[in-house]
């Protein structure tokens, strides 16, 4: 299971907390909307990132007798939080960009354009940090949208802060807002779509049932493959269960089988924790076959 390193979340926390203090002091004192709407979409963010160092240490907490599969599912809620937050704040910036569409105040460019080009150059920094680690973990991926979203506001407002500056013209200002709440609102629909497939136990996207179930029936020995499950626990852990059709074959050859099973599923679909239920389809009275009947209660499970 791949996790980013708390290192990798702890700064970024502080970074983006000085963001939010730079920006909103530069808002408030350029009268831009635009800056003052982005610093408290950075405060917020501060929130999301402080939640998402909270389940990446819960996330690798061990498992319990209660938690058989551990915490990682931590950093799913987590996700959700932060999704949430992304979806107050763009409200707000909604609502403030149409009173200032119907208010124009021409902001100070320059400040605004000072504190903003400060806030993109940070965020950039923090975004670099975090891809490294946010490829196999959701909440991480969640971060790395809230910090995306944080430069893209950044970017918007220094476009707008030149405008200002050239031009004179106050709509920009309003209008660069919502341009950048589309954006996160973007953001917010794929991360809370990614962590409801996981809270429903969907199949991962790169490991569709069908393609699992043929990769399954490849194996030397297996004859078909049903109660096919493929889910994902959280963090990049992926889960398989199963029932197997053998034919007739010995414990043994079995064992060889199901290690066979768990090398292909590791190494196409990175689904590292497989159980699988053996049957067969016919068998004679023999204690070393691997079976089930109707008529004769012989079975095995081996689990990976």
């Amino acid at each position: 299971m791949a996790h980013a390193q708390p290192s990798h979340l702890r700064p970024a926390l502080a970074l983006t907390a000085l963001v939010a203090v730079v920006e909103l002091a530069g808002g408030l004192a350029s009268h831009s909307l635009a800056l003052t709407a982005d610093a408290v979409h950075v405060a917020m963010d501060v929130v999301a990132l402080g939640i998402a160092v909270a389940a990446e240490l819960q996330a690798r907490r061990p498992a319990t007798a209660r938690q058989t599969y551990g915490f990682a599912r931590m950093e799913v809620l987590a996700a959700l939080a932060n999704g949430g937050f992304l979806f107050a704040v763009t409200i707000f910036i909604v609502i403030e960009s149409i009173h200032r569409f119907a208010a124009p105040e021409l902001p100070a460019g320059g400040l605004m354009l000072g504190a903003a080009a400060f806030g993109l150059i940070v965020n950039g920094g923090i975004g670099a940090l975090l891809a490294r680690a946010a490829h196999d973990n959701l909440n991480v991926r969640a971060a790395l949208i809230h910090v995306a979203g944080d430069a893209l506001g950044a970017g918007a407002v220094v476009i707008g802060a030149v405008v200002v500056v050239v031009a004179r013209a106050a709509w920009i200002d309003p209008l660069l807002s919502l341009f950048v709440a589309a954006i996160i609102a973007i953001g917010i629909v794929r991360v809370v779509r990614e962590a409801s497939d996981v809270l429903l136990e969907s199949a991962p996207a790169h490991a569709a049932h069908d393609a699992v179930r043929a990769a399954m029936r490849e194996v030397a020995g297996v004859v078909d493959v049903h109660d096919l499950h493929v889910w994902t626990i959280g963090g990049g852990s992926h889960v398989l269960s199963a029932h197997v059709l053998l034919a007739d074959a010995r414990i043994s050859d079995a064992t060889t089988i199901l290690r066979r099973i768990e090398q292909q599923m590791r190494a196409r679909f990175d689904i590292t924790h497989v159980t699988v239920q053996f049957e067969c389809e016919s068998c004679a009275v023999d204690d070393r076959i691997v079976c089930t009947q109707s008529s004769a209660a012989h079975a095995f499970e081996v689990g990976g």
